[in-house]
């Protein structure tokens, strides 16, 4: 229920891709997948984690890539002209 309280308060599933150094080999790159809900296009969460993967994390940052989709849009409103109930 959080999930959908969160969606109807302009929440996106977020997903960020984010490429890091590895600290005993600087010149490879590992991958991490983030998801969260969080608010485009500030993305306070993601910003939130990267600023904790700075601060504890000792693979510096390459890059991040995010997507974010809205789960909830006002297409998945639909009317019908009828209703049918079966007994």
């Amino acid at each position: 229920m959080a999930d959908l309280t969160l969606q109807l308060q302009d929440y996106r599933l977020t997903t960020a891709h984010i490429l890091y150094h590895l600290p005993d080999h600087p010149a490879l790159l590992q991958s991490y997948i983030w998801q969260d809900y969080d608010i485009a296009p500030q993305y306070p969460q993601l910003l939130k984690f990267l600023k904790f993967w700075k601060r504890e994390i000792e693979g510096g940052l390459h890059s991040v890539t995010v997507a974010s989709y809205e789960l909830i849009t006002p297409s998945d409103t639909r009317f019908y002209d009828a209703e049918i109930t079966l007994q």
